[in-house]
């Protein structure tokens, strides 16, 4: 872009911006995708400039991309700009905060977003205090502490009575959880079912380091605890094992919803695939990530192939054995010399 060119829309973005006219949206919209970071600056300082006069949410969806422009001065007005969006901006919170996080980041930028940080959490303070909030399971309006005890608790509003209820049910479920996880997988994770051991014992096999059954808040306001998370793919793992079950499936219906609603990239197993779980967990693995073939299984030996120290006998079965099984005496001293379960005698 040359000088000139470039001076003319840098003017005309900072006249948009003390125009006071809801109608430039779409002209700064344009030059927030200029090729000159001076005219994108611009561009978004006037955004910051008309807020409470252009539609909040597209003005936001606009700036938020450009934190992350190539440009640093673009970034410090982007997040400047955010700042008197109030409310508004809140879903650019975590933008900001990784922004502040970046050791790569300019000084003069963070301190721009740590200010537009403090006025959008305080403008939502505010908001809060002023919005009567009732509790979700009485009804009753709830006082400001009985409000930040319940949403820091579940992302969700309760009175104080209502609290503790909630609180004692939660935590009898949990508990009954961690009792039904009973079955170990060979990689020593505790799992509640033999579907589920298969699932870990073959992730551990293939080299994926995975969770399982820890709590994730992938929409707010609601957490979920999905069977496996890999991390490395930011991919989830549900085996549905009670399918047939009426009040089972509706939760799992409930559950697909919240990862469809967070976007969430979900691999569905189900009751029905036991018999084949592991190759089928491998072919629906395969659509999201690259995985190595299992290994082939070696060859049959033959006679001759056989391992030293034992030699295949050329005589014979003893009358009522089929051939290739051992007699009825190798039979009594295999069952003699198997391990038993501790505490039983043999």
């Amino acid at each position: 872009m040359n000088v000139a060119n470039e001076r003319r829309l840098a003017a005309r973005a900072t006249a948009l911006g003390e125009s006071a006219d809801a109608n430039t949206f779409a002209e700064l919209a344009g030059l927030t995708r200029s090729e000159s970071p001076l005219v994108r600056r611009l561009a978004a300082s006037a955004l910051g400039k008309l807020a409470g006069i252009v539609d909040s949410a597209a003005s936001v969806d606009l700036l938020r991309p450009l934190l992350g422009d190539l440009h640093p001065q673009v970034r410090q007005y982007a997040a400047k700009a955010l700042g008197a969006f109030g409310t508004a901006a809140e879903p650019a919170l975590p933008d900001l905060r990784d922004m502040y996080r970046n050791p790569a980041e300019r000084d003069y930028v963070k301190r721009s977003v740590v200010t537009a940080g403090k006025t959008i959490r305080e403008a939502l303070r505010i908001a809060e205090q002023q919005t009567v909030q009732a509790c979700r399971k009485c009804g009753r309006a709830v006082a400001a502490d009985e409000y930040a005890r319940s949403q820091k608790a579940f992302q969700r509003t309760f009175c104080d009575v209502c609290f503790d209820e909630v609180f004692l049910e939660r935590r009898n479920w949990e508990t009954q959880v961690e009792l039904n996880k009973t079955v170990q997988a060979a990689n020593g994770t505790v799992v509640q079912s033999d579907g589920e051991r298969l699932i870990a014992e073959e992730l551990a096999a293939m080299g994926i380091a995975f969770r399982y059954d820890n709590r994730f808040r992938i929409v707010k306001g609601y957490a979920i605890r999905p069977d496996f998370y890999l991390p490395e793919f930011d991919l989830y793992i549900e085996y549905w094992g009670m399918e047939d079950n009426l009040d089972y499936r509706i939760g799992m219906l409930e559950k697909q919803k919240l990862y469809q609603q967070a976007g969430k990239r979900v691999l569905s197993l189900y009751a029905h695939e036991r018999p084949r779980l592991r190759e089928a967990l491998r072919k629906k693995l395969s659509r999201h990530l690259r995985l190595a073939p299992p290994p082939e299984a070696p060859p049959a030996r033959n006679a001759a192939e056989r391992p030293p120290g034992r030699v295949a006998s050329s005589s014979p079965p003893p009358a009522g054995a089929t051939p290739g099984e051992d007699s009825p005496g190798q039979q009594q001293r295999r069952r003699a010399s198997a391990p038993t379960p501790e505490g039983k005698c043999p």
